[in-house]
């Protein structure tokens, strides 16, 4: 690995989500520290896994991992450093003040802005005070998916440039006293980020198409933040062993393809080619092996070490997505939310939802929160009479809540009041509430027709379906009242015939723990999920590549572990030989996995239906 040569102090992982970046970034931490350095791994994701992959309960001060010499990890809790930015602020009035005014102060402090600058503060410490981590020589940072990484990037410009043209003191923060204290060391954050002696950007991607986009819209905006020192990791490539698997030289010949139409915007940046493994990649000995196998190329090509072929347990095979439609079909409108993971394929399966309700004669919509949404490209093709396509677009929204509340909190207002709420209305804070009020609007559209939302990765929704709660205290102090859609909102999402939650996942351990924790998250929110679906599976295919065999085999504790502890119902998608984009694809996904696709295939397995 290039930039592994003479690594900068700070290593930056980012990528759309599900492409591996705790994994590269966990395997980067071990070699540095295996060479002596110490190392702290930070992770900056709300659904962070790195106590799995390292096998160690992680606190938020730095924990050494005792398999790892020399390494240290923690996990910034958003929640918990909320709390205490809220009690910073809030503490010291308490004995001043009369309880209705902290009670006032408290609920300004209560909503997910709070949660997001709060965290925030904590990176902050992290990458721009250097006394902070002065023990160490290298700070690695895990961050969340592409959308929640970009936002906390933006968010050392936005804040500076919000806190030079606010003179009030004021926001929808409440009092900026403890944001202007932090004014300086927001500015050290920025200058370190851009400084190509200080920080390398990783950029970790698969080789698939819609990875390869993300990954270069999200270069050329970090480019356009001044963080230019960027390296390309493409993970997960796969090499065929035996060319008689029909399974393994489409998956060969798919990530082929990808790697050549890489878009220009990557295909200039050094480059690492790091394969695909048999299995998880949980504690140091696993990471190692990962690391000791990368290929710095720009031609693509690598190798890896193929386990010999082994007898497998008999496979689980579910049923197919279709065997659900029916039911969730029955009511004849209503919600229904694919949610998980990153990269566990939400959008391909709530497209997927779409295109047969619309088969049906139903009346669809199908849209999404996600801000790197690719639902266009899955349902490109013919259009259907029945289906219609939006995206909740985070930039039209925040326009049209600014104009909203310019018209009516501003009406009337002289210059002064008007100026102090167009400044209210540039904290990045605004864009927070349109979402949510756009998300809103779109589940209200379910009392008359089927409304298919594709959410944002797992930290984003939840934080997204959270806010519902301390979200009037936002709206209600800039418009003139709370719109029935976010009245009605959680209601609605609690209501098992209106609102149906598919949770999506791989049958890999990640995304299957993360499912789980969301799960919880809904029920403690009094959301019961309706099913789980198991996306890109290789159970109900014949392969014989020993790799993928192996793959197969690792499968089945997954997909054992989703139908006795976790899904009262439960679908297997197979995975594909083509990209399922266009309308006839995603109608033959329906029926491609579970036993319509075992049986195709003369598969000897155990059925778990």
């Amino acid at each position: 690995m290039d930039f592994l040569t003479h690594p900068t102090r700070n290593l930056f992982f980012t990528g759309k989500g599900g492409v591996g970046k705790t994994s590269v970034a966990c395997a980067i931490a071990v070699k540095l520290a295996d060479q002596g350095k110490h190392v702290l791994l930070v992770s900056t994701d709300p659904a962070s896994n790195l106590d799995e992959v390292l096998g160690t309960s992680l606190l938020r001060q730095p924990t050494p991992i005792p398999s790892i010499p020399n390494l240290f990890a923690l996990n910034l809790d958003p929640e918990q450093a909320a709390a205490d930015y809220r009690e910073k602020m809030v503490g010291p009035y308490r004995a001043l003040l009369p309880a209705a005014a902290i009670a006032s102060m408290e609920e300004q402090f209560s909503g997910s802005c709070t949660l997001e600058i709060a965290a925030f503060d904590e990176f902050s410490r992290l990458l721009g005070d250097v006394s902070a981590t002065n023990q160490f020589d290298h700070v690695i940072f895990d961050t969340a998916p592409t959308g929640h990484t970009l936002r906390l990037l933006t968010l050392p410009s936005a804040w500076v440039g919000f806190l030079e043209k606010n003179s009030t003191g004021t926001s929808c923060l409440g009092p900026l006293a403890g944001l202007q204290t932090q004014q300086a060391l927001y500015q050290q954050t920025v200058a370190a980020l851009s400084d190509v002696n200080t920080t390398t950007l990783v950029l970790v991607t698969r080789a698939e198409a819609t990875a390869f986009r993300e990954a270069a819209r999200t270069s050329g905006e970090l480019r356009a933040l001044g963080v230019s020192n960027q390296h390309l990791v493409v993970n997960a490539v796969f090499r065929a062993t035996d060319v008689t698997d029909a399974v393994a030289v489409a998956m060969q010949r798919r990530g082929d393809k990808a790697l050549a139409e890489m878009p220009a915007a990557l295909s200039g940046l050094p480059r690492t080619i790091l394969p695909m493994t048999s299995g998880g990649l949980l504690g140091a000995a696993a990471l190692r092996q990962l690391v000791s196998t990368a290929t710095a190329t720009h031609s693509g090509a690598t190798s890896h070490d193929i386990a010999a072929k082994k007898d497998h347990p008999s496979l689980t095979i579910l049923a197919s997505l279709s065997s659900l439609m029916d039911e969730l079909a029955a009511p004849g409108h209503g919600v229904i939310l694919t949610m998980g993971k990153g990269g566990v394929g939400k959008t391909t399966i709530a497209a997927a939802i779409a295109v047969a309700l619309a088969d049906r004669g139903l009346d669809v919509l199908l849209s999404t929160t996600d801000p790197a949404a690719h639902i266009a490209a899955a349902v490109s093709g013919d259009q259907h009479p029945n289906l219609k396509v939006t995206r909740i677009d985070p930039v039209a929204e925040t326009a049209r809540y600014s104009q909203e509340v310019l018209n009516t909190a501003g009406a009337g207002l002289d210059a002064a009041g008007l100026a102090l709420l167009e400044e209210d209305l540039r904290s990045p804070c605004t864009e927070e509430i349109a979402v949510f009020r756009a998300f809103a609007k779109a589940v209200a559209e379910g009392t008359r027709r089927f409304v298919v939302l594709d959410t944002a990765p797992t930290g984003h929704t939840v934080l997204l379906l959270d806010s519902a709660l301390a979200y009037h205290r936002e709206v209600t102090r800039q418009a003139s009242g709370m719109p029935e859609s976010v009245e009605q909102l959680l209601p609605r999402l609690r209501d098992p015939e209106m609102t149906r939650v598919m949770i999506v996942a791989l049958p890999e351990a990640t995304p299957v723990h993360e499912a789980a924790q969301l799960q919880r998250d809904l029920r403690r929110a009094q959301i019961e999920p309706f099913a789980w679906v198991l996306n890109q599976c290789l159970a109900p295919l014949t392969v014989s590549d020993p790799l993928l065999v192996h793959r197969q085999a690792h499968e089945t504790r997954f997909v054992d572990e989703v139908t006795r502890e976790h899904a009262r119902r439960a679908a297997m998608v197979a995975w594909q030989s083509e990209a399922p984009v266009g309308p006839d694809a995603l109608r033959k996904l329906m029926n491609f996995g579970g036993q319509d696709s075992a049986a195709a295939n003369n598969t000897n397995t155990n059925r778990n239906l």
